[in-house]
């Protein structure tokens, strides 16, 4: 049995079309474990119960992985923490988008840009 309610998926982003990646790159990314509503949403509720178990690993080519946690923060922002010094990286707009293949979503990273990610692959996390 697993140990995530069935909420849970496992989400895969991979940096869209941009300048410098014309064709995208899927060496740089994240996975993502949260809880979704049946449309494709960021639960906010079930995060709230089980917050321990958002997980974010960020991916990027020739750097160690960045593993953290999902935060839900004012005004319904969500925010990826990798440490305790309260710096994080920003969901652009996370509330309003949906978690489901073929989208786009984007994050406000540590450089302070913010990059679109498409959605790859969501599935159930085992």
């Amino acid at each position: 049995m697993s140990q995530f309610p069935s909420s849970f998926r496992h989400i895969h982003l991979e940096l869209a079309r941009e300048a410098g990646h014309p064709a995208g790159d899927a060496e740089h990314g994240y996975d993502i474990l949260a809880p979704l509503t049946a449309d494709g949403h960021l639960d906010a509720a079930a995060w709230k119960t089980h917050k321990e178990k958002c997980r974010v690993r960020r991916f990027r080519p020739h750097e160690e992985d960045e593993i953290g946690t999902l935060l839900h923060g004012p005004g319904g922002r969500w925010f990826i923490s990798y440490d305790e010094t309260g710096e994080a990286e920003r969901g652009y707009r996370f509330e309003d988008e949906r978690f489901v293949p073929g989208e786009y979503v984007s994050i406000r990273e540590d450089d302070g840009v913010v990059h679109t990610f498409r959605v790859t692959r969501v599935r159930l996390v085992d």
